[in-house]
């Protein structure tokens, strides 16, 4: 079977299964990272529900969402190139079932542990298929790498504005929690089949001497040296992005609980506003040579309108979450693009994942910071602070940007092997 021998590394002797054409091996694989992180993202109007049914504090609801953050990382860190070896399906299939594990465990949580336990393999799963999902994207449509990196950052931001959206819809259905998370693990499971069935294609890499398994030993995180610079700031902004998301995702719904009321469906819309925001700028064409900063810039003013008025008016916060999602939209995907385009097809998943590592920080270090001060001193004395911190990281990574120029594409060449001994004579090969 073509999947074993992904596993173990090994190349079979024969390749067999489904031979799906192009568009729905890309389909395939933009929808699997959407569906995970739906699922990693359906709990967030729930919070309140979940604090209210368990007893949980703030701190209790950020290690909680922490936990998936954190399991992120360090599946990021240890897993990042394991798609280079095995190829893209196996490991998008094992992602899919830490996910169905994940949705399992959370669903049918009674404690705090159970929450903690399914957010674990939550973050495994997405760990498992960010990499694996844009590189898998990238190598499909190689020829049109703006689209590769619209379809990725879509499937990306897509699933994690419509997890809230549809956690809050779901939940007033039936079960709050057993109606969502038993819904999303059965399109796991029928996401599950075709990517079993699957002809994959083969791994970019093959294992040199010695074991095998010793190439999928944890790597050393650093970056590309021919493109570092724009890594960082890539990364950096992807820090601010997931800083800003990860309060929607937790703690906003409470602090913003007086103008969005108890609703468990505003509660959703307020974090699929931001997102789908942002997921609607992955759709946008625009040529002025600034774009990035313009995005930023844009942040930083839906940052100040929701520090200013988002608890007078739910219209105005709404308004503001809008500006600053379509803002770090617009940004990020220019500088991904950016970053994608001067890294080597090689290491393009351990460079997306290694950029994922620094950006998922974001949701993790100052949200649980902020959880513990909102316990420590209050939201009313906590939150403002902490948005006015993000608009002004935003105005310098704006400053940042406009100054970086824009970085040479990177190209790949092929060469035939009948070539590498021909004389070139007085004219050199056109590439």
């Amino acid at each position: 079977m073509t999947f074993f021998h992904e596993l173990t590394l090994r190349e079979p002797a024969r390749r067999r299964g489904w031979d799906a054409p192009l568009g729905l091996r890309v389909a395939l694989s933009g929808f699997t990272i959407y569906l995970l992180l739906i699922g990693a993202n359906l709990a967030t109007p729930l919070y309140p529900y979940l604090r209210e049914q368990m007893g949980l504090s703030s701190t209790a609801t950020t290690v909680t969402f922490a936990t998936y953050v954190i399991s992120l990382i360090v599946g990021l860190l240890c897993a990042s190139h394991w798609s280079e070896y095995m190829g893209r399906r196996a490991v998008l299939v094992a992602a899919v079932a830490a996910g169905i594990v994940g949705a399992v465990i959370f669903g049918t949580a009674t404690g705090l542990e159970g929450l903690v336990g399914g957010r674990l393999f939550q973050g495994i799963g997405v760990a498992l298929a960010t990499g694996a999902s844009a590189a898998a994207v990238r190598d499909l449509l190689s020829d049109s790498p703006d689209a590769a990196t619209r379809i990725t950052l879509l499937s990306s931001a897509g699933g994690v504005a419509s997890g809230p959206l549809l956690g809050g819809w779901l939940s007033t259905l039936g079960d709050p929690v057993l109606l969502p998370f038993g819904l999303h693990l059965v399109s796991l499971g029928l996401v599950l089949v075709p990517l079993l069935l699957l002809n994959a294609r083969p791994a970019p890499q093959r294992p040199g001497e010695g074991p095998r398994a010793r190439v999928l030993m944890p790597l050393r995180p650093t970056p590309p040296g021919e493109a570092r610079r724009i890594f960082y700031l890539t990364s950096f902004t992807g820090f601010l992005s997931f800083c800003m998301f990860g309060f929607y995702l937790s703690l906003a719904p409470g602090y913003f609980a007086g103008v969005l009321g108890s609703s468990r469906i505003m509660t959703g819309v307020l974090a699929a506003t931001v997102l789908g925001s942002s997921a609607v700028a992955q759709l946008v064409t625009l040529r002025p040579k600034h774009r990035g900063a313009g995005g930023l810039l844009l942040v930083a003013a839906g940052l100040a309108v929701v520090l200013l008025w988002g608890r007078q008016s739910a219209a105005l916060l709404l308004t503001g979450s809008v500006l600053l999602g379509l803002g770090q939209g617009v940004a990020f995907r220019t500088l991904f693009t950016y970053m994608s385009a001067s890294v080597p097809r090689s290491r393009h998943a351990t460079t997306i994942s290694l950029m994922y590592v620094i950006t998922y920080m974001g949701s993790a270090v100052p949200i649980i910071a902020l959880g513990a001060a909102i316990d420590a001193w209050g939201s009313a004395a906590a939150v403002p602070p902490f948005i006015a911190g993000m608009c002004v990281a935003a105005l310098l990574l704006a400053a940042w940007t406009r100054f970086e120029p824009e970085p040479p594409r990177y190209v790949e060449v092929s060469v035939l092997e009948s070539d590498v001994d021909r004389s070139m004579g007085d004219e050199p090969p056109h590439v």
